[in-house]
C-alpha cells in the first residue's frame, strides 16, 4: 500500500518563520513573540457535538458566514435591485425544511435573546448577521480556529447596541463634519478641499478607534491618509485649529518666518494631538496615493525600537503602538505599492503587530466606476494575499461603522495582523468639488443627488427615537459653525506655529547656509577592538570555513596591522563604533546581511542549525546600541517608504537602506521624489537616510551599471551661480576610498542636523586595494575631505593639465599615468556632489597656476552622469570652463556588448589625455 505523506499543521508553516537564532544577540526579532496570540480551542465539546448531529444546518451556517458578503446590503447608492436569493442561502439547497427545529447552540455563537427555535428563523438570524448592512470575509484565514474566534467575535459584537452617548457623539460629530463641508463651500468656493460628503460615515471609525485605544491602553496611534475627507477629519476630530486651514486657503504659507521651506498644498496638511492618554500622529501624504502607508508602517517600526518593545525588547509588537492606514477604492485595488506593504506585514523585522486598515470606499475613482478600476469583486481583495480579513459596512450605517471598528480592533489586538474595515459610500461631488461627475457617472449620480445626507439621516432618526432632541441637533450646527466664524476672522492676525523639531528631534537644528567640518574620527583602540569584535563568533557556531578564512582572519589582520582596511572593514568599524556609542543602526534591503557582493558578512549563519548571529551586537556586556540587519522582500518602492518612516521618527538611529544595484532605486522614484528629496521643504520632516547605490560602468549592461546620479543631482536644490551650504535638501557624494566612506557614515550621526544621503556607491572598490585605508585615516581629527588632491603630485607649477573627475574612474585615470609616466597631469576628485565646494575646488585651481587646460573625465554617456551638474558650477563658482571626456549620448545607461564597452573605455582615455 502506498504511504500517504503527511501535510504540515498550520502551526507548523508558520513556525518555519522563526530561523533566527535564539540564543545570541538577534536586534529587532523574535520567533517566540510572533507565534504568540493563538485563539487556541474556540468551541467547547458541546458545540462541536451540536454542529456534529446538526450536519446539514451547520452547512448553511457556514454558507451565510463564507458567502454572505456577495449578496449583503452594502452599497448605499445602488443603481440595480436584486431580489433573488442565492441558492447557496437556501436551506432547500442542503436538504433542510424551513420548519424543521434546530438548537442553535453550537451553530452560532452568543444567540439573541429571542429564541431561534426552526430554520427559517434561523436564516433570518443568520441573514441580519451576514447579509443586511454588514458582512465578513475571512475564509482566507488559513488557522480554523482563529477564524472560528472571528466569526464569535463578529457575531457578538453585531448583536451588542451602542449606548446612548455614543450614538449622541456620533451623530453630532458627523453633522459638524458636514457643516465644516457646508462652511467651506461658502466662505471658499473655488477651493479645492476634496470633502467628506458622502463618507461622513467614517467618523464612526475615528471616533470608535480613539475610544478602544484609550480602553485598551494604546499610547500611540500613526496614521497614514490620502485627502478624501482629510480637512474634516483634522479640524474636527484631530483638533486643528480651523485658523491655520483658512490661512492655507487664502493662500499663505503654513510656516512661521524662521523655518524653512516651501510648503505643501492644503490637502496634505498635518497634525499631531492626544486624546487621552493616547497620541495621534497623522503623517503628511503626497498626492501619490497610498505612497504614505509604508511611511507609517515604518513610523510605527521605530517606535517599537526606540521604546525596546515587542521585537527588540519587552511585550509583543503592537502592545501599545498602532498604525492605521486609510484608503481609497481605487488607489487600494491600483497602487502596487498596497502589495508590497501588504507583503511586509508579517516579515522579520518589518512587521508592527499588524495595521488597521479602513477604506473609503466611494466607488468612484476620479471618472472610473469601480467595475472597471480592478478586476477583483471587490477592492480589498488585495487582503487575501495575507490572509487578512475584511469586515464590509455599508455607509448609511455609522452605528455598524463603530461595530465593524471594534471588531477589527479586537481582532488586531488579539492576533497582531492586519485587518480591513471596507466603508462603502458615496462621493456627493466630483473628485473635487469643482468637478462636474454627471459627464461620467450619470446614473450613479442621479442616484446620489436624489437622496439626503448621510448625517442628516442619522440625526433625524435619533430624535425620532428620542435619543436627540431637535435643539441638540441644531446646536450642534449652529455651535460649529461659530467656532468656525471665530476662527475665519482670526486669519490675518494668526501665526503660524513651528511643528517640527520637537519632544525627541529637540536637539536638532535646521542646517545653515555654510559648509561645516565635523571631527568623525575615533580612538585607535577603540577602533582595533571594535574591528576583532566585528567577526567574533561562540566556539559552538558552526561558520562557513571559506568565511573562517577570508573574513574573519582576513578582518583581524588588517585591524591588527592597522593597514589595507577595505570597505567592508571601514564599514564595520564605522557602524561599530557608532553601537559602541549608544547609537541604533539598522540597514535594511535586499540580501543586506551578506550584501549583493559578498563584501559586508554582517550576520553569520550556522552552517549546522541554519541560525544567525550578529557580531557586532555582542561587542559589550551592557550594550545599547544595537545593529539590526533586515533582509527585505524583493521590493524597493514599499521598503525604500518604510525606511523613511523609521528615519523621521528619531535622529539618534542610523537607517541604511542598500539597493541591490544602484538602478534599482529607480522601483522607489515616487518616495525619492515626494518624501526624501523634498519632506523638509514640504512638511518640516527631518531625515537622515543613508541610500546606498552601487554604481560602476563595468561592462554589466544597461540595468547594472548606473545608480542614475544625473537624476539625484538634479533633485537637488544645490545652486548654480552661488554656493552651496549644509542646507542643500540631500546630499550626493562619490566616495573613493574606505576612509571616506567611513566619514560619512559617523557624520551622519554626529552632526547637529539631519540630511539625507545618497551615496554612489561601488562595486569594484569594494577590493580594490588602492582603495583601502589606514587606521590613522580614520582617528580622531580626521574628516570627510569633499574635495581629494592628487597625492602623486609633488610640484603643482610642472602641472599643464586638470583632470577633475568623480568616483571609482579616478583608479582608471591614475593607472594610465602610472603607466605612460605622465607628470604634466593633476587628477583631483570631486567627493562630494552636493554641497557642491566651490571654496575647496578654487583652492585645488589656485594651485596648478600653470595650467592650460581643465578636463571632467566621467565613464558616464554625456547625458548621464555629472556632467550638466558640475560643467555650469565651474564656471559660475570656481571661474573654470571644463572640457568634457567621457561616452557620448545615449538613451540607455550603458551598452550591451563588450567590445562596444571596452572600445569606449579606451576613447575616453584618449579624450582625456589628448
Amino acid at each position: 500500500m502506498r504511504s500517504v505523506q503527511r501535510l504540515p499543521r498550520y502551526s507548523e508553516c508558520c513556525a518555519s518563520r522563526a530561523y533566527q537564532t535564539k540564543a545570541g544577540q538577534v536586534f529587532g526579532y523574535s520567533p517566540e513573540k510572533a507565534e504568540d496570540g493563538s485563539a487556541g480551542s474556540a468551541l467547547t465539546a458541546d458545540q462541536r457535538r451540536s454542529r456534529y448531529n446538526q450536519t446539514k444546518v451547520f452547512n448553511l451556517v457556514q454558507a451565510h458566514r463564507q458567502l454572505g458578503y456577495r449578496f449583503a446590503n452594502l452599497n448605499p447608492v445602488p443603481t440595480s435591485s436584486s431580489t433573488d436569493r442565492p441558492p447557496e442561502l437556501d436551506p432547500a439547497h442542503y436538504d433542510v425544511a424551513a420548519g424543521e427545529p434546530v438548537d442553535p447552540v453550537g451553530l452560532v455563537h452568543h444567540p439573541p435573546n429571542t429564541s431561534v427555535t426552526d430554520v427559517s428563523e434561523l436564516v433570518r438570524f443568520l441573514s441580519g448577521l451576514y447579509c443586511g448592512s454588514t458582512a465578513i470575509e475571512c475564509e482566507n484565514i488559513e488557522d480554523p480556529a482563529e477564524k472560528e474566534w472571528l466569526y464569535a467575535k463578529y457575531e457578538e459584537i453585531k448583536q451588542t447596541p451602542l449606548t446612548n452617548d455614543e450614538r449622541k457623539e456620533l451623530a453630532v460629530e458627523m453633522l459638524k463634519s458636514q457643516t465644516f463641508d457646508n462652511f467651506l463651500a461658502t466662505k471658499f468656493s473655488t477651493v479645492k478641499r476634496y470633502g467628506g460628503e458622502g463618507g461622513e460615515a467614517m467618523v464612526g471609525f475615528l471616533t470608535e478607534l480613539f475610544r478602544k485605544s484609550q480602553e485598551d491602553g494604546v499610547s500611540d496611534i500613526v496614521l497614514g491618509m490620502a485627502h478624501r475627507g482629510r480637512l474634516n477629519l483634522m479640524t474636527g476630530l484631530m483638533k486643528f485649529p480651523p485658523v491655520a486651514m483658512f490661512r492655507k486657503m487664502k493662500g499663505l504659507p503654513e510656516f512661521p518666518s524662521d523655518q524653512q521651506g516651501a510648503g505643501d498644498v492644503l490637502s496634505h496638511l498635518v497634525s499631531s494631538f492626544d486624546v487621552g492618554s493616547t497620541h495621534v500622529t497623522m503623517l503628511p501624504n503626497p498626492s501619490h496615493l497610498e505612497a504614505v502607508n509604508p511611511v507609517a508602517v515604518g513610523k510605527v517600526r521605530c517606535k517599537h525600537m526606540i521604546e525596546l518593545k515587542g521585537d527588540y525588547g519587552f511585550g509583543r509588537m503592537g502592545d501599545d503602538i498602532l498604525c492605521v492606514q486609510v484608503h481609497g477604492d481605487a488607489a487600494l485595488s491600483g497602487q502596487g505599492i498596497n502589495q508590497e506593504t501588504l507583503q511586509l506585514s508579517n516579515v522579520p523585522h518589518y512587521s508592527v503587530g499588524g495595521s488597521l486598515h479602513l477604506v473609503i470606499n466611494n466607488q468612484v475613482g476620479f471618472t472610473t466606476p469601480g467595475e472597471r478600476g480592478r478586476s477583483s469583486a471587490h477592492c480589498t481583495d488585495i487582503a487575501k494575499q495575507v490572509g487578512a480579513p475584511v469586515i464590509h459596512v455599508n455607509g448609511d450605517h455609522p452605528e455598524d461603522v463603530i461595530r465593524a471598528t471594534r471588531t477589527a480592533m479586537e481582532y488586531r489586538n488579539k492576533f497582531r495582523k492586519d485587518v480591513f474595515v471596507n466603508l462603502i459610500c458615496f462621493r456627493r461631488w466630483g473628485h473635487n468639488e469643482l468637478d462636474d461627475p454627471t459627464f461620467t457617472n450619470p446614473k450613479l449620480y442621479s442616484v446620489i443627488h436624489a437622496r439626503r445626507s448621510v448625517p442628516d439621516q442619522y440625526a433625524d432618526q435619533l430624535v425620532a427615537e428620542g435619543v436627540l432632541t431637535s435643539q441638540e441637533q441644531s446646536h450642534a450646527v449652529s455651535s460649529h459653525n461659530q467656532m468656525l466664524n471665530e476662527h475665519f476672522a482670526k486669519i490675518d492676525s494668526y501665526v503660524p506655529e513651528r511643528t517640527n523639531l520637537k519632544r525627541k528631534w529637540s536637539g536638532i537644528r535646521e542646517a545653515n547656509g555654510n559648509l561645516s567640518d565635523w571631527d568623525t574620527g575615533i580612538d585607535l583602540q577603540v577602533l582595533k577592538y571594535v574591528g576583532k569584535q566585528s567577526v567574533r563568533f561562540p566556539d559552538s557556531f558552526a561558520i562557513h570555513p571559506h568565511l573562517n578564512k577570508h573574513h574573519v582572519d582576513g578582518r583581524i589582520k588588517k585591524v591588527e596591522s592597522g593597514q589595507n582596511i577595505d570597505w567592508g572593514t571601514a564599514e564595520a568599524l564605522a557602524l561599530g563604533s557608532l553601537l559602541y556609542q549608544g547609537y541604533n543602526v539598522r540597514i535594511s534591503g535586499q540580501d543586506v546581511g551578506r550584501a549583493t557582493f559578498s563584501h559586508r558578512h554582517a550576520m553569520l549563519v550556522d552552517q549546522t542549525t541554519n541560525e544567525i548571529y550578529i557580531p557586532l551586537n555582542d561587542m559589550l556586556a551592557e550594550q545599547r546600541g544595537k545593529l539590526e540587519i533586515a533582509n527585505s522582500i524583493l521590493s524597493e518602492e514599499a521598503v525604500l517608504g518604510f525606511e523613511y518612516g523609521m528615519s523621521v521618527e528619531s535622529p539618534n538611529n542610523l537607517i541604511i537602506w542598500e539597493a541591490q544595484f544602484g538602478d534599482f532605486f529607480n522601483g522607489a522614484q515616487i518616495i525619492l521624489d515626494t518624501f526624501v528629496s523634498s519632506g523638509e521643504s514640504k512638511w518640516g520632516l527631518h531625515s537622515g537616510l543613508v541610500m546606498l547605490l552601487p554604481h560602476g560602468m563595468d561592462g554589466a549592461g544597461p540595468e547594472h551599471s548606473s545608480c542614475r546620479i544625473e537624476r539625484f543631482l538634479q533633485m537637488t536644490d544645490s545652486k548654480e551661480a552661488s554656493c552651496d551650504g549644509d542646507n542643500v535638501n540631500w546630499e550626493v557624494v562619490n566616495p573613493t576610498t574606505a576612509g571616506q566612506y567611513f566619514h560619512l557614515l559617523r557624520r551622519q550621526m554626529v552632526r547637529n542636523y539631519r540630511k539625507p544621503l545618497v551615496v554612489i556607491a561601488p562595486k569594484i572598490l569594494l577590493r580594490l586595494p588602492g582603495a583601502a585605508s589606514t587606521l590613522d585615516d580614520l582617528a580622531p581629527g580626521r574628516s570627510f575631505q569633499s574635495v581629494l588632491s592628487d597625492p602623486n603630485v609633488s610640484k603643482p607649477d610642472a602641472v599643464d593639465r586638470v583632470v577633475f573627475v568623480s568616483g571609482k574612474h579616478y583608479y582608471t585615470l591614475a593607472k594610465h599615468l602610472q603607466e605612460n609616466n605622465v607628470k604634466d597631469t593633476a587628477l583631483v576628485r570631486l567627493e562630494s556632489l552636493c554641497p557642491f565646494p566651490a571654496d575647496r575646488l578654487q583652492k585645488e585651481v589656485q594651485k596648478f597656476s600653470k595650467a592650460k587646460k581643465f578636463v571632467w573625465s566621467q565613464e558616464e554617456h554625456r547625458n548621464m552622469g555629472a556632467w550638466s551638474f558640475v560643467s555650469p558650477r565651474f564656471r559660475a563658482q570656481v571661474g573654470v570652463e571644463l572640457e568634457y571626456a567621457g561616452r557620448g549620448e545615449l538613451c540607455q545607461p550603458a551598452v550591451g556588448v563588450g567590445q562596444v564597452h571596452q572600445e569606449e573605455n579606451r576613447n575616453i582615455i584618449h579624450q582625456t589625455f589628448r
